[in-house]
């Protein structure tokens, strides 16, 4: 398997890449080779004063490679120019990749704006699986929040094709999983309560599954508004990742989220792993 690692070359983006425990659950998930992708925006140049740009970038690639190679994996790099989230997309696709990383503390650098505003472009319009590795906020020298990424996984699922598509993703991430929470949120309007199908009874179903992998799960019904309330399933869990399917419109050009998976993105205390609609869907 392949993954993209997209990199803006800050601090944030190095504790992203460089976390030898994070390169170490991508490797038991079955990733064997890794591309680093850095871009820069169109209106950065490398000859404007004060950036140094491009001497930064081929020295943080350099060492990036060396760490990743060092750590047994093959490695890629791609630089280009453009709208970051697009040319991640379009070089995810090119490669064949089954994930991409991307790390994120919900503030932009200067230059190249792959940490923040690019991880949430790229939860709206990813065409295959996406990490957001979640690094501390308002530090120097960053670390990555859990570096045990697939670790304890919550598993937000309202029992959509979707959320079915990202329980799927358990095939190869049970290689690296300990514990799962899986958590349903009852709304008014539960396509699942009005046929009468009991929520408790097909969670159970998917945490027999789980306890067959050697998996410990537990499971949890709610009610209330689906993204509070997963929210504070993870405040009371506290689950290394959150894996969540997103909805959308797999012919069209933009694959658009629901309003739930976005929040989710943008507002989760640790890492969001996001499955996209199947495009031949």
């Amino acid at each position: 398997m392949k993954a993209i690692c997209a990199t803006d070359l800050s601090a944030a983006s190095e504790a992203a890449i460089e976390n030898q425990i994070c390169l170490d659950c991508l490797e038991r998930i079955g990733i064997e080779e890794l591309h680093l992708v850095t871009v820069i925006p169109s209106n950065v140049h490398g000859g404007m004063p004060g950036i140094g740009f491009e001497e930064r970038r081929e020295r943080a690639l350099s060492e990036y490679r060396r760490t990743i190679e060092d750590a047994g994996f093959d490695v890629g790099t791609h630089v280009v120019r453009g709208t970051p989230y697009r040319r991640i997309n379009g070089i995810a696709e090119a490669e064949g990749a089954s994930l991409t990383v991307v790390g994120s503390r919900g503030k932009s650098p200067l230059e190249n704006r792959v940490i923040g505003s690019t991880a949430r472009n790229l939860a709206r319009t990813t065409v295959v699986p996406l990490l957001v590795n979640r690094v501390e906020r308002g530090a120097d020298d960053p670390d990555v929040v859990h570096e045990r990424l697939f670790s304890r996984l919550l598993f937000a699922t309202d029992f959509s094709e979707n959320a079915e598509r990202a329980f799927e993703a358990f095939s190869y991430l049970r290689h690296a999983v300990r514990e799962a929470t899986l958590v349903h949120v009852e709304t008014p309007k539960d396509p699942g309560s009005e046929a009468g199908v009991d929520p408790h009874e097909r969670l159970a179903e998917r945490a027999d599954q789980l306890e067959n992998w050697n998996i410990e799960t537990r499971t949890d019904v709610r009610q209330g508004d689906p993204a509070d309330e997963l929210l504070a399933a993870e405040a009371e869990y506290e689950p290394t990742t959150i894996l969540v399917g997103s909805r959308g419109h797999s012919r069209l050009r933009r694959l658009l989220i629901g309003s739930v998976s976005e929040e989710i993105v943008s507002r989760a205390t640790g890492n969001v792993f996001l499955v996209p609609p199947s495009r031949t869907a």
